[in-house]
């Protein structure tokens, strides 16, 4: 008698296990709202590609591709910031969200920052903002690499366990561009510390050169 209990629950933990493998990997088809996610999160990854084609993959300058990219850059920053005020009021509309509850905040952290980092990225990409703001520009600009992380946490944290076909697309194309923007970092500070451990070498240098004359 006890065998066959506990052989039942085996069945039991195994169709539950199977169920959740389905339900985890399952792709339906996305709604209207995750189209506009998608395409504003791609437009937004295009943005990030010239200086990071440029120091992963210097052979890429030959082709221009990234200059092309660089000329059009803001025009397609624009978009991508249109296609996720889409994405936010859709989902909005569709889940009936309370902004006055605060667990709605905490439950969409990543969403809300991320679209807050595109506004003042919007708002700020034009000749004025950058004449106005100067090198405080660049710097209000270093947060879409911010935007960057929060992105992929959001698609992480709110696809997982409701895979639509969007999402290993989604999934491949943040994950690969924070990969190579690592990368590009690893890379850039290797470039600019040759140049002082030269310079710290070089005295040394020039003593044992001077010995030897």
């Amino acid at each position: 008698m006890h065998t066959e209990c506990v052989s039942e629950n085996n069945v039991d933990q195994k169709k539950s296990l199977e169920i959740f493998v389905f339900s985890m990997f399952r792709l339906d088809y996305p709604p209207l709202a995750n189209w506009a996610g998608f395409f504003s999160a791609l437009l937004y990854v295009v943005t990030l590609l010239p200086t990071i084609l440029r120091v992963v993959f210097p052979f890429t300058k030959e082709t221009g591709i990234p200059k092309k990219i660089l000329v059009q850059r803001r025009l397609i920053g624009i978009i991508a910031f249109l296609m996720s005020v889409a994405h936010g009021y859709w989902m909005v509309t569709k889940r009936e969200l309370d902004f006055l509850d605060p667990q709605t905040y905490w439950i969409y952290c990543q969403g809300i920052f991320t679209f807050l980092i595109f506004v003042l990225l919007a708002i700020t990409s034009n000749d004025w903002s950058v004449k106005k703001l100067k090198k405080s520009w660049k710097k209000l600009h270093q947060l879409t690499y911010l935007a960057m992380f929060l992105l992929l946490w959001h698609v992480i944290d709110k696809m997982w366990g409701h895979w639509t076909w969007l999402t290993p697309p989604s999934l491949l194309m943040t994950g690969t561009i924070t990969l190579l923007f690592l990368i590009r970092i690893v890379r850039e500070h290797r470039f600019f510390a040759r140049p002082k451990e030269q310079d710290s070498e070089s005295p040394v240098t020039q003593q044992t050169s001077s010995k030897a004359d």
